[in-house]
Order: C-alpha cells, then structure tokens, then sequence
C-alpha cells in the first residue's frame, strides 16, 4: 500500500509540475546561429536582420512551411564547402516592403573568424535552404553542375529560384526559375 501511495505522489508531481514548466518553455529559436557570428554580421551589415516567418505574407508562410517545416527561412546550417565546419547561409533584409532590400551571404568558420562572402542581393523578401549534392540544371538548359557537396537554394517564392554550390575552386550559380 505504501508503494502505491509513492507511485501516485511522484506521478502526480510529473503530471502537475514537471509538464506545465515543459509546456512552458520557450520554443527554439529557429533562426538562431552562434553568437559570435551574430556579432560579426551586426557589425559587417548594421540595420540588416535574418529573414524570419514573420517577414513573410500569410500564403508564403505556409508555402514555406508545407515544404519546411518549422525551419527559419532565413537560416540554414550547411556543409556547404565540404570540409565538415560551421557554415551558415543567412538572408539579411533591410527596409520594408515594397522598398526591402535583401542578401544572401554564406558564413563559414575559419580557426578563430569567420569568413564571410556575399552571394547575391536581391529586394523583396526571399528565402533560403539547402539541398543535397547532386546534379542541377538551370531553366534554359544551357548550364549544368555537378557537385558532391549540399547546395543554397536562395528563392523568391513562387518567383524565382537558385541554387549556388561551391564546386572546390569557386561558387557557381544555376538559375533554376524565373
């Protein structure tokens, strides 16, 4: 009887204290990347910002998320150069709509810095992820890549979309809608 009166306190101090401090916590932050790199892109891009689901219109939120879930649409975490460090693809935007400006740069960690490169600039409210290696065509067929590392597909929704792969000498870029 004893064992049962034990059993049912510590279930019912799961049930009324451990799940509601659970429920409670705060989400991840989804468009989160390290610290360090976030100093780096205040002071390389002062009054710019990650492109977050909030910065999308109702129907590009959900557009982005019936094909990614609950990911940032203006993060991604990539292997992009192949040799396994840290590197993120960021869409930084300033200004508002219809005057926003946006940019693709892809941060990756070198030692003790990061080394940081503009990919594209664009206005509006883009999105970015990545894609695995592969082969990819670009829309008029005239230009094809090949590459063994995950690639940065940077899209207008329901506009345009390209992919840009390090190729182990440089980034190449493949328009693959207009």
């Amino acid at each position: 009887m004893r064992l049962k009166s034990v059993l049912v306190c510590a279930a019912n101090l799961y049930l009324f204290v451990l799940i509601p401090a659970v429920i409670a916590a705060p989400p991840n932050n989804r468009c989160a990347f390290p610290p360090d790199l976030r100093d780096e892109i205040s002071k390389r891009y002062p009054g710019t910002r990650v492109v977050s689901l909030a910065d999308l219109t109702e129907y590009k939120r959900k557009l982005f998320q019936k094909e990614h879930g609950a990911q940032c649409p203006g993060v991604a975490r990539v292997n992009f150069y192949g040799d396994g460090k840290p590197t993120y693809a960021l869409v930084l935007i300033a200004g508002e709509n219809p005057k926003r400006n946006a940019e693709l740069i892809v941060a990756h960690r070198l030692a003790e810095s990061w080394e940081i490169r503009s990919l594209d600039v664009t206005d509006g409210t883009p999105v970015v992820w990545r894609e695995g290696p592969g082969k990819y065509e670009d829309m008029y067929g005239a230009k094809t890549i090949r590459v063994r590392n995950p690639v940065l597909v940077f899209c207008g929704l329901e506009s345009w979309a390209v992919v840009f792969a390090w190729t182990g000498k440089e980034v190449e870029k493949v328009q693959l809608s207009d």
